[in-house]
């Protein structure tokens, strides 16, 4: 995989390349200190990945994003930001950025979601493959279009991903489960208690049980991050906007007791609360 990182900041380029290099992700193809440049140079470069910091001066990531997407159809984004603004990180999903890697860069977070993007774009471009075996097998004169990796999504998609993202567990096995059930509720104006949650599994798979046991994993994921959170920094803005709303306070408290040590038991999710909460946050 080729890799294109833009940064004004020269020493987070050279910690992501350091990053990318040790761990073997892919090859640096290039860099570039602002957006305006880069434009010229991913063009001759044609990367898989492009790295983008959210704020630059003269031309920020989004716009950069928007412009790129034109005419880089099978290029994946990964915005690099410290920023924790809803509406901001709203755009930036909408502009067609799939991951988000937070400022200060964490090791751990480069190397997670450079193999997640990896990951989408390896399989994508088998199907794009195998699309175009069978249709000259089958005598089509149409090639097959090629796959669109910022294909646009609904409003209530982005959102939910930015909550998932900001919990922690976007990339975590149960998360295609959620967003699978949270859509469905939304476009059919549900919310679960109407059917049992085994009820609404059965609509996406043969194995509801399993559905649900990765939704339930994911949840408890996603407050032990908020409580991990919490101990960090009990002012963080997603512990406060989530530990109280998505989650039940007095138990993401818990958690907290229990990974300080000073309770033997664990917080507890109610799942249907946690999936109300989810189509609740993503319509607004």
């Amino acid at each position: 995989m080729k890799l294109y990182l833009i940064d004004d900041d020269k020493n987070v380029v050279n910690i992501l390349k350091m990053i990318i290099e040790d761990r073997q992700l892919g090859s640096v193809c290039g860099t570039c200190n602002n957006g305006e440049d880069a434009l010229s140079d991913v063009k001759l470069c044609n990367p898989d990945i492009i790295i983008v910091d959210l704020l630059m001066p003269e031309m920020d990531g989004i716009t950069f994003v928007k412009k790129a997407k034109s005419f880089l159809l099978d290029t994946a984004f990964i915005m690099l930001s410290q920023v924790s603004s809803k509406d901001m990180i709203a755009s930036a999903y909408e502009s067609g950025v799939e991951f988000f890697i937070q400022k200060p860069i964490n090791g751990v977070e480069v190397v997670t979601v450079l193999n997640n993007v990896i990951q989408t774009l390896s399989m994508n471009r088998t199907l794009l493959k195998m699309q175009n075996i069978f249709e000259k097998e089958l005598g089509s004169v149409q090639p097959a279009t090629p796959f669109n990796f910022n294909t646009r999504e609904p409003k209530h998609i982005t959102k939910l991903k930015s909550i998932l993202q900001k919990l922690g567990i976007l990339g975590d096995h149960g998360s295609k489960d959620i967003i699978a059930l949270v859509d469905y509720l939304v476009k059919h104006e549900e919310h679960v208690g109407e059917s049992t949650l085994h009820e609404l599994c059965s609509k996406f798979s043969d194995s509801p049980k399993s559905v649900e046991q990765r939704i339930r994993r994911a949840a408890i994921a996603g407050m032990v991050n908020l409580a991990n959170l919490g101990i960090e920094d009990y002012s963080n803005d997603t512990f406060i906007e989530y530990a109280s709303s998505i989650y039940n306070f007095e138990q993401v408290r818990k958690e907290m007791n229990y990974i300080r040590g000073k309770s033997e038991r664990h917080g507890n999710v109610k799942i249907k609360n946690f999936l109300n909460s989810l189509v609740a946050f993503s319509k607004n």
